[in-house]
């Protein structure tokens, strides 16, 4: 069964603290933070984009990585999500880190024309556990919505939940969403007009996540 894009809504102001608990024991956003370590795409000054936030998890672990490296902040940081408990948490972190430079909006990732008119010409547009909530038949119009705001010869990275034995009732029924194979993601970005598309893994010490899903960085 394909899950309800509105009821990720309601599923994850419900299980927001569960959710929370639940990446926080995988460790998941050190898993990022590492991977971004390792990123070639780093560099000072980005324009970076964070589609379906959450939590911050994503645009957090980026800027940390950013630090570690010796780079600026992004020289502008936007991010997005359809459910108001998770940015209200984001925006209590950022308050709590006093992190000022990052601008938050409710916006569905399918009707990108609700964001304000400036939020294009992304270096980077970073996305994480926010597609598996997308009808199947949209994936693509959502990625295609994305490179839209991109500047030309800018990345798009996504994290998404991948199809197997083990995420199909850790993920698929008890997060009631959707998984996905990597032909299935290659097709996808494909027909949304990218160009080129590649898998990564995630560093060593989190070799396990590369079990939990897919990490696709595309351009074009």
């Amino acid at each position: 069964m394909s899950p309800s894009h509105g009821g990720a809504v309601e599923l994850y102001t419900d299980r927001k603290r569960s959710y929370v608990r639940f990446v926080n024991i995988l460790r998941y956003p050190q898993a990022i933070r590492a991977f971004f370590r390792g990123s070639p795409l780093l560099g000072s000054g980005l324009r970076v984009l964070d589609a379906g936030c959450g939590t911050g998890i994503i645009s957090l672990a980026l800027r940390d990585a950013l630090t570690e490296r010796g780079f600026e902040e992004p020289d502008v940081q936007h991010a997005f999500d359809l459910t108001p408990a998770m940015l209200a948490d984001f925006r209590e972190t950022l308050r709590a880190r006093s992190i000022e430079r990052v601008e938050l909006a409710r916006a569905d990732v399918l009707e990108l024309d609700t964001l304000p008119s400036d939020w294009t010409g992304y270096d980077l547009i970073v996305s994480g556990s926010m597609m598996e909530y997308l009808p199947r038949d949209r994936l693509s119009d959502a990625l295609a919505g994305l490179r839209a705001r991109s500047k030309p010869g800018g990345r798009l990275i996504l994290f998404i939940t991948r199809q197997n034995l083990l995420m199909d009732p850790l993920i698929g029924r008890w997060w009631d969403a959707n998984l996905y194979r990597r032909d299935e993601l290659q097709d996808a970005f494909l027909r949304a007009g990218f160009e080129s598309v590649a898998f990564r893994r995630f560093p060593p010490a989190y070799r396990y996540f590369d079990l939990w899903g897919h990490v696709v960085e595309a351009s074009g």
